[in-house]
């Protein structure tokens, strides 16, 4: 566990340096468009780049050495930081330079996040993996409660500018603490199959569908997160439609994030995580949803951080649950690839939902919840008729379709045999 946890202590850092940065983007967009569509556009431009990568990014981190791809995606992502802070040092950053270095960012990211991810099980036991991917829970709420908090203090001192600064740092540790580590290579098969590029292509998605319990994994998974971006696509923006703009709101529900997604890392490494990972991964998912479910009926801080709080606190356990399934099913030697095609289908159907998103709750569902709307009668007393209110239904209605998601997982039988 040393060294992993070394490489985890680096991704720590520059996931805060990170989450700084992407807040204070997040407002400025806000501030210079003031469209939920802008901003579910971002997500939708870091998503695009990863569906035609990922075919390739199994292949290329099951060859290639999966330390030097970690180190290649974080150099881009500064790169591409420094780009942005460049752009706003000479007064002409606009929201598609936004969407340019997400795209530029998703596409490396993809692969640095694979090689990471296929490096657990060849440093940790795999006693230890439900408690390694915990700790990787950690490190993205962990982010959650400190990047917006020190960006919220920060940003009026040292401005845009300094915060780039602080994430180019971060960077810098990242790189740093893996420079002198050694990540273990994943052992080559031990004969060697003539396969063409399109039999290499398509390995994981073979791999997967020839299981029915695999199968069965990736479609309810796919299912669950499809739901999960489609609301959360609107997430930022209906925080600050209902908060009139308000920073200190949308950093509040952000740390309120990263303090629940921390405390159900740390419990669930104190824990172990429970025997049956498919239980844990629907319980997750119910949990996830019925907070999800109070946080979009809520219309103040009082209700929307406790509400967080809830929700995040389930997504160590579901997120932990899934990946321990998948690495017990596959040999680390396919990993990358198996792990690519699932990541494949997941960013197709949430790509997709960052484009429906903007558009249906910003040119339907707004206007027909406002005062003078054709769902004002039916749905107005349940989430309110003011400014955000379209963004909040959407948002219910995708949290209660997560809880439906849990509850029909323990309905399908290839799931139970799937730990058999």
């Amino acid at each position: 566990m040393r060294t992993f946890t070394i490489i985890w202590l680096g991704q720590l850092v520059s996931t805060i340096g990170s989450y700084m940065t992407e807040f204070a983007l997040t407002v400025w967009a806000w501030e210079a468009t003031g469209s939920a569509t802008a901003l579910a556009l971002v997500g939708f431009f870091s998503q695009l780049p990863r569906i035609p990568i990922t075919l390739f990014a199994g292949l290329i981190v099951d060859r290639f050495n999966r330390k030097h791809l970690m180190m290649l995606g974080d150099a881009v992502a500064a790169l591409s930081t420094v780009g942005i802070g460049l752009l706003y040092l000479t007064g002409d950053l606009q929201i598609w330079h936004l969407y340019l270095a997400t795209t530029l960012n998703g596409g490396f990211c993809q692969i640095q996040s694979l090689a990471y991810q296929t490096s657990i099980s060849s440093l940790v036991q795999p006693s230890q993996l439900t408690r390694a991917n915990s700790m990787n829970s950690a490190v993205h709420y962990g982010a959650a409660i400190f990047g917006p908090a020190l960006a919220g203090v920060l940003y009026p001192l040292v401005g845009l500018l300094g915060i780039v600064g602080i994430d180019m740092a971060s960077f810098g540790v990242a790189i740093a603490t893996l420079l002198f580590l050694q990540v273990p290579q994943p052992l080559p098969p031990a004969t060697v199959e003539i396969e063409t590029l399109s039999t290499k292509l398509t390995f994981g998605f073979r791999e997967v569908w020839r299981q029915p319990r695999l199968r069965a994994l990736l479609l309810i998974s796919t299912l669950f997160w499809f739901f999960h971006d489609l609301g959360g696509a609107i997430y930022e923006p209906m925080i600050l439609a209902r908060s009139n703009g308000s920073a200190q709101v949308l950093a509040s529900t952000a740390t309120a994030a990263g303090v629940g997604g921390v405390a159900g890392a740390v419990i669930l490494s104190v824990w172990g995580g429970p025997k049956r990972k498919v239980g844990g991964m629907l319980a997750g998912f119910i949990g996830a949803g019925l907070s999800k479910t109070v946080f979009g009926l809520g219309r103040s801080p009082q209700i929307w951080v406790p509400a967080q709080f809830c929700s995040s606190l389930n997504f160590p356990l579901l997120g932990s649950s899934e990946t321990a399934i998948w690495m017990t099913q596959i040999a680390p030697a396919q990993q990358g690839r198996v792990f690519a095609a699932n990541a494949l289908v997941v960013q197709v159907v949430s790509a997709g939902a960052a484009v429906i998103a903007g558009p249906l709750a910003e040119h339907i569902l707004e206007p027909a919840i406002a005062p003078t709307g054709y769902l004002v009668g039916i749905l107005g007393g349940l989430v309110g008729t003011e400014p955000g209110a379209g963004m909040a239904l959407l948002f219910v209605v995708c949290a209660m379709a997560m809880v439906g998601v849990g509850l029909g997982g323990y309905w399908i039988p290839a799931l139970k045999r799937i730990e058999a």
